[in-house]
């Protein structure tokens, strides 16, 4: 990890809303989940701020959507001098990028007109002739019902209802509508489109309009969450592809998978197919079935006996441990229940591919199953802080303001570490396949990893228990508790630690777990607190920062009033043996 990144005190409450894991994480105006909260700081100390990040996306909903589209069309109206239906037609046709409208137009304007259906100019019918011959139905009638595109092929309005309407319930593919005329490739613009069909069409036909702004556009994409209508416009080139939408959703913009920094995108695709992938069966019939030696279907033993018999029609009966006939089985071999043949086949190698083949497959169901499950715990327990956060903020804030005789604005440490606990367990599940993905024989990189994963988790646990039980303490009580303060300053503390630990995990994870060399040791410009998350800032004045990198322990200096928890930061006082907050013992020098 990076030994320049420093980390907060644990009782530096400025830094709650600093860097990836606060409220605002750098990416968005939101949390990972999309709760909002009023993130003030009424700190004088400007610095805190200075890390923020300015948003790497935009949230749309459709009105914004709708507002942009209207600019660039007048935008390239205006500079190209052609109509507003033909800047439409123009642009979805580069898909809304503005600058390839401009570049091909420029560069050969006659060769853009033939591959969009623009005509220079429109074709007028003789005025003097009373009625028109549809080209569709072929009957004549008088010019006021009669309709074409600027290519002058005229069809009666009956017609071109039917063909306009048709194409449009086919799907967005009306949006390049052409004329009717097989010999023609003129394009159908919407004012056109507007005289002739329904109001339930033109509303349709509308909305393709829109979302082809988003579908067809490479900066802009929809939420992937279920009935939600916002998009998100992306800035390329950031350092994250994690967005949180306005429905609360958050994704990753790449590959419109859930938030999953700090794990790649080829990693989670693979993960996820193999959540639901068919080797996972066949590992499990390697792992837990024998072939029956006659007809070699896979068998389960779901019995004590060593005697197995196949199931019909084959009911051959075989000695679960030889696979020999069951038949053979008496004195000679150990024993009716008794069977030594199978050690000694074993050890002249007679069964040592297939049991080294299931071996294997029995190890890596073992090891898949081991990540799994603690990926898929730590997705429940997201969840399950979600709606405990839910319950919070609707119910509790309020009540826990009336006991404890505090306005809910002093309240929000208690959000903050709720949104905290959401977004870390998000990050812990994903590290799990991370872990599952990394090479087995890079065995510095793994401990590296396991020791900053498990630092995290055990931060994580003590805040989760703090916000989760003790604080029922206080919902419970009848009127101001004492110990009130000292919670809020202990559940204050253990957000801001949890979030160095994630931080360093981060950090680590992303950057290749490169701070391991080659002989399996920690570079030289990493020191053991930076491993575990416990960097601390220095000074509150602007722009003054210190650096630790000793080994030994943060005991109190002589003219220091306080000593730093060598595991979890927290600022003890110099009379406290043990850290106050995790309750450990500092290691002696």
């Amino acid at each position: 990890m990076d030994s320049d990144d420093d980390m907060h005190d644990a009782n530096d409450l400025d830094s709650l809303d600093d860097d990836y894991y606060s409220g605002d994480n750098g990416m968005g105006s939101d949390d990972g989940d999309g709760f909002e909260f009023d993130n003030s700081d009424d700190s004088d100390d400007s610095t805190s701020h200075h890390h923020r990040q300015q948003p790497s996306y935009t949230v749309l909903n459709e009105d914004d959507i709708r507002q942009r589209q209207e600019e660039v069309i007048t935008r390239i109206s205006t500079v190209l001098s052609i109509p507003r239906v033909s800047a439409s037609i123009l642009l979805r046709h580069y898909n809304w990028d503005v600058s390839k409208v401009h570049d091909a137009w420029f560069a050969d304007e006659e060769r853009v007109r033939k591959a969009t259906g623009l005509l220079e100019s429109s074709v007028v019918p003789n005025q003097n002739m009373k009625e028109l011959n549809c080209g569709i139905c072929f009957e004549a009638y008088p010019h006021d019902r009669m309709y074409a595109a600027a290519c002058g092929h005229y069809f009666c309005s009956v017609c071109w209802t039917g063909y306009v309407s048709t194409a449009i319930n086919d799907g967005p593919g009306c949006l390049m509508l052409r004329c009717p005329d097989p010999s023609c490739g003129a394009a159908v613009g919407q004012d056109l489109i507007n005289l002739l069909v329904s109001e339930e069409d033109k509303q349709k036909y509308s909305r393709y309009i829109l979302r082809s702004y988003v579908e067809d556009n490479k900066k802009t994409k929809w939420c992937p969450a279920p009935g939600c209508d916002f998009a998100v416009d992306f800035v390329a080139g950031s350092s994250s592809f994690d967005v949180s939408c306005n429905c609360s959703f958050s994704f990753c913009w790449n590959c419109t998978e859930e938030a999953h920094r700090p794990v790649d995108c080829v990693t989670v695709a693979k993960w996820i197919l193999k959540n639901c992938a068919e080797s996972e069966n066949m590992n499990w019939i390697l792992a837990n079935s024998k072939p029956c030696p006659k007809c070699k279907r896979p068998i389960e033993k779901n019995q004590g006996c060593m005697h197995i018999t196949c199931t019909p029609p084959c009911k051959f009966e075989f000695c679960w441990l030889c696979l020999g006939a069951w038949s053979d089985h008496g004195e000679r071999t150990g024993g009716f229940y008794a069977c030594n043949r199978y050690e000694t086949a074993k050890q002249e190698g007679l069964y040592d591919e297939a049991e080294k083949r299931r071996e294997m497959a029995k190890n890596s169901l073992e090891r898949y199953t081991h990540y799994y499950e603690r990926w898929a715990t730590n997705q429940s327990s997201r969840l399950k802080a979600v709606a405990d956060l839910q319950q919070m903020q609707s119910v509790h804030i309020e009540k826990l303001s009336d006991k404890q005789c505090q306005p809910e604005t002093q309240l929000k440490f208690i959000t903050e570490a709720w949104l905290q606990i959401i977004e870390c367990r998000r990050v812990l599940k994903w590290t799990y396949a991370y872990g599952y993905y990394l090479t087995e024989n890079e065995h510095a990189k793994r401990q590296f990893f396991e020791y900053l994963q498990g630092e995290a988790e055990s931060g994580l646990e003590r805040l989760h228990q703090c916000a989760e039980k003790e604080l029922q303490t206080y919902l419970n009580a009848e009127g101001p508790s004492e110990g009130f303060n000292d919670f809020k300053t202990k559940l204050a503390g253990l957000t801001s630690v949890t979030r160095n630990y994630f931080e360093n995990l981060v950090r680590a994870l992303e950057n290749g777990l490169s701070d391991v060399d080659s002989q399996g040791a920690c570079s030289k410009t990493t020191s053991s607190k930076n491993l575990g998350g416990v960097t601390k800032r220095g000074g509150r004045g602007k722009g003054t920062t210190s650096r630790t990198t000793s080994t030994g322990p943060s005991r109190p200096q002589e003219d220091s009033p306080s000593w730093h928890c060598e595991h979890c930061t927290f600022a003890n006082a110099r009379a406290n043996v043990t850290c106050q907050m995790c309750n450990r013992s500092p290691s002696a020098r």
